[in-house]
């Protein structure tokens, strides 16, 4: 089988606008959570989010295509940059159509929608942006970056709300698989931050409000007190190549990925299905592909929402996939530094598993002070280890049931 490595990382996130600064952020235990600056946020009962802080985009693109291009795809195109510069890979004539862009998003230029609603509504149609639709759909990043970077193979987004990210990565292993592409660059993206959205998770009963004035401490998976989650946003690209490809250029190799399996729950909306059945499943699948047992793993970064109901059945489904072992591999939830990242959570997630068996570290789950006794598996609290790490699996779930898990390894030459 065609062996899929990654050669190069990017990131825009709420702890820093790149890779190694936002590692370096984790590892240090940092909070991104603050006061919500991106818009009037008084009248909502949560308040406080993770931000992209003093984001240019201008440093990279003209002023004129800034004003034409959502938030949302602005961070895809960063991170696609920096994810192409780490790998040292070159796309000109002799490899543009086999190198393909596949990157996800949740919600997609919500933000840009909105704006443009209120200006139908107060100033008519008249007044509706010419680029409304092509600054909104999801599929925009991946286009973007493509046009930009000149990659000519195949080129659109996953949607799976949480897992948009994750599956593309797994989306584009398999393209790399079937040769249909021998580099794809894949991730997630979002900007999300804003006041529709931010109504519609406050009325759903998603969002932390219990600690407005102390944001720091609000994002707290498998506390007793946690009552939501901190919404985040930004990005994360990979470049994800073939084996044979990547050592024939002199390609760095960070990790493999060994592992990918997705599932649906078919059961609710936003509820987990009963004792995480599809999360089960979709580690057991993740792990047979991988051909690897739960003692072969060192780390697992958790859904970890910070919600009372996902912890929990998470919990309960790590239990009945690892049995025993469950109380041996170390578990962190990073959601509690950098917030939810929604459909760019999964990429950045699966990112720092890369990261983390190919540096040799765990990043911990701050704000675990009152461990519910519902969750009571080694989540390395409060701080970051450092450990030899040969494998590493990461959980995504989202809305409508979606199941994601994904497994790196060491690269054996």
């Amino acid at each position: 089988m065609t062996r899929v490595v990654v050669t190069g990382i990017g990131m825009v996130t709420p702890l820093g606008h790149d890779t190694d600064t936002t590692w370096n952020a984790l590892l240090a235990g940092t909070s991104a959570a603050g006061p919500i600056t991106l818009f009037d946020a008084e009248a909502f009962p949560s308040r406080i989010a993770c931000e992209v802080r003093d984001f240019d985009a201008s440093t990279f693109m003209d002023r004129k295509e800034v004003r034409q291009t959502d938030r949302y795809i602005q961070f895809a195109m960063a991170a696609a940059f920096q994810a192409v510069e780490d790998s040292n890979l070159t796309i000109d004539s002799t490899n543009a159509t086999e190198v393909a862009t596949i990157i996800g998003s949740g919600y997609g230029g919500i933000g840009t929608f909105q704006q443009q609603v209120e200006a139908l509504v107060q100033r008519g149609p008249g007044r509706v942006s010419p680029f409304l639709m092509p600054m909104m759909v999801t599929e925009m990043g991946a286009a973007k970056v493509s046009i930009a970077l000149g990659a000519k193979g195949p080129a659109f987004s996953v949607t799976s709300s949480c897992c948009s990210g994750s599956d593309s990565m797994g989306v584009a292993a398999e393209l790399v698989r079937r040769g249909e592409a021998k580099v794809v660059l894949a991730g997630g993206a979002e900007a999300a931050i804003t006041p529709i959205a931010f109504a519609g998770f406050s009325q759903a009963g998603a969002l932390s409000t219990s600690r407005n004035d102390n944001p720091e401490t609000a994002s707290r998976p498998f506390d007793s007190e946690r009552d939501g989650f901190v919404m985040g946003e930004g990005a994360c690209v990979v470049v994800l190549e073939d084996f044979e490809y990547a050592v024939g250029r002199g390609a760095r190799i960070i990790a493999e990925l060994t592992g990918y399996a997705s599932t649906a729950d078919a059961y609710h909306i936003t509820h987990p299905a009963k004792n995480g059945e599809g999360a089960v499943r979709a580690m057991q699948k993740a792990l047979n592909a991988a051909a690897l047992t739960p003692n072969d793993l060192g780390y697992l970064n958790a859904h970890g929402t910070s919600t009372p109901i996902n912890d929990r059945e998470e919990t309960k489904a790590i239990k009945t996939v690892f049995g025993e072992a469950a109380y041996s591999v170390p578990i962190s939830s990073t959601k509690s530094m950098h917030g939810h990242l929604l459909g760019a959570g999964g990429a950045l997630e699966a990112a720092i598993c890369a990261l983390a068996v190919s540096r040799g570290a765990v990043p911990g789950t701050i704000n675990l002070e009152n461990p519910d006794p519902d969750c009571d598996l080694d989540y390395t609290p409060n701080s970051s280890i450092e450990r030899p790490i040969k494998a590493a699996m990461t959980n995504t779930f989202g809305f409508g049931g979606h199941n994601t898990s994904m497994i790196f390894s060491e690269s054996a030459g």
